[in-house]
């Protein structure tokens, strides 16, 4: 039986990053996975959906073509390639991820973990069973996704996010239920390629707990752009035939119902760490009931995530879970940074995941990115604050470069004076998150943004602009 100082079940973003830095702190290191290294980030989510919304951008760029002295006549598209790209891209970075293995000699064993003793670990293959003896373990087995009671996903007019992600059948319709990240993201690709799209919320407005103001900003786009956005509704019922689905809605009182017909429907309500999946299956993933939890006492959280401690320690000593089978947010990043500090901690190190400045993305166009609490998070708490904001279209690049929707918004507490939030929706907005993140994680006022020297002409200009604004010197606006 092999001996290892820490076994990892999962290689997804949380478990792969965490099982190199063990390795990098001395630890001989297992990593167990069902399937392709790197996890649905890398495979089914981050990494394609990336890929498939570039695509996207592109063609509509392409049908915009004329507004920047580009004729483009008889312009097409073959969705297949596209998906075909998406899965390169996947490719690509799963053989980078084994190459990290082997530079840092961690062990890949391929099959489902299962837990059996908090030293000892099974990994169930296609044809055998292997026992490893290890002194610790981190679960980091990741999340599936949510689906609504009365819907049963078939994989081709009924879909999740795993299913459309590889789907390369295009939808000439589509009702999306739910508004959140994954819904806004996918609807937004099938409008760029020319499907009729209709979103469904249940909450007030598009992507639940952003922003208010960004919200409302996405919506208006969106509707520009000649989606169908039905928030406050709910999902009541469907029925389905050879092509298409019927859903049936209803307003969130109860009290208005509505039909509409589309070729697919796609649930993307979100994300969850319980999956009626028993170990033995290798179509497991995000499983956390059913490979040695109960029977090593490991407690779960009314929501169905893995409990732990301040050290992500289970309720089980030596056993510990990061990522999204331990809860929100369930973000890749969020899970690196937890597989880093739990392994540092391990060894004795002082290490600490700071989740206020853990940034949250949408990489529909325009994108969308956020550091720190919203607005309403701001007065529900009781801060004093000031708010700067700043409109693309006062921004001399986003002008030239015909990317003007959207803004920046800076939340500064009046008392302390430092950023407790930003709030960007735009182009490249994810990439332009980072210098906020950045500030937040220095503790910075927006003077320190303001007095930095922005390089003319950039959208980081905007940034610059909206810290001038939170301290009521905005110079170009």
């Amino acid at each position: 039986m092999e001996k290892f100082n820490l076994t990892v079940i999962g290689s997804g973003p949380g478990g792969y990053v965490g099982a190199i830095r063990a390795a990098q702190l001395g630890m001989k290191v297992a990593i167990i996975e069902r399937d392709k290294p790197g996890g649905v980030c890398l495979n089914w989510g981050c990494i394609p959906s990336k890929a498939i919304l570039k695509c996207a951008e592109i063609y509509e760029k392409f049908k915009a073509g004329e507004d920047y002295g580009i004729k483009c006549d008889g312009l097409s598209f073959d969705y297949s390639k596209v998906i075909e790209k998406s899965r390169k891209a996947a490719s690509t970075l799963t053989k980078g991820v084994e190459f990290l293995f082997k530079k840092n000699k961690i062990t890949l064993f391929s099959g489902v973990g299962k837990l059996i003793t908090k030293n000892k670990v099974g990994v169930i293959g296609n044809k055998d069973q292997i026992e490893i003896e290890t002194e610790k373990v981190i679960i980091a087995t990741g999340s599936v996704p949510r689906i609504l009671p009365g819907i049963e996903v078939d994989g081709n007019l009924i879909m999740t996010s795993d299913e459309a992600i590889m789907s390369t059948d295009f939808p000439e319709s589509i009702v999306i239920i739910g508004g959140g990240y994954i819904g806004a993201e996918f609807a937004y690709v099938y409008n760029s390629f020319g499907s009729k799209v209709t979103i469904v919320e249940m909450e007030k407005h598009l992507l639940p707990g952003a922003d208010g103001e960004v919200a409302q900003e996405l919506e208006k786009i969106f509707k520009k752009a000649g989606m169908n956005i039905l928030t406050s509704t709910k999902f009541k019922s469907l029925k389905k035939s050879k092509k298409s689905v019927e859903v049936t809605l209803e307003d969130t009182q109860g009290k208005e119902e509505r039909k509409v017909t589309a070729s697919k429907l796609l649930v993307a309500i979100g994300r969850k760490a319980v999956a009626n999946t028993a170990p033995s299956s290798l179509s497991y993933y995000g499983n956390s009931d059913g490979f040695g939890l109960k029977e090593l006492n490991i407690e779960l959280n009314e929501q169905g995530f893995i409990k732990t401690d301040g050290s992500y320690m289970t309720t089980c000593s030596n056993v510990y879970a990061i990522g999204d089978i331990i809860g929100p947010p369930l973000l890749a990043h969020k899970a690196s940074e937890e597989g880093v500090v739990a392994v540092e901690l391990m060894a004795g190190l002082k290490s600490k995941v700071h989740y206020d400045n853990i940034p949250a993305c949408v990489y529909c166009q325009p994108e969308i990115a956020s550091v720190g609490i919203t607005e309403e998070q701001a007065k529900d708490r009781g801060h004093k604050f000031n708010i700067g904001k700043y409109p693309f279209r006062a921004v001399g690049k986003a002008v030239g470069i015909g990317e003007t929707e959207g803004f920046v918004k800076i939340i500064s507490d009046t008392t302390t004076g430092e950023i407790i939030g930003a709030h960007i929706i735009g182009h490249a907005a994810t990439e332009l998150i980072a210098e906020i993140g950045v500030a937040k994680t220095l503790e910075s006022t927006p003077l320190e943004i303001a007095i930095t020297s922005h390089a003319h002409p950039t959208l980081s200009e905007g940034v610059m602009e909206a810290a001038l604004a939170a301290l009521g010197r905005a110079r170009n606006f």
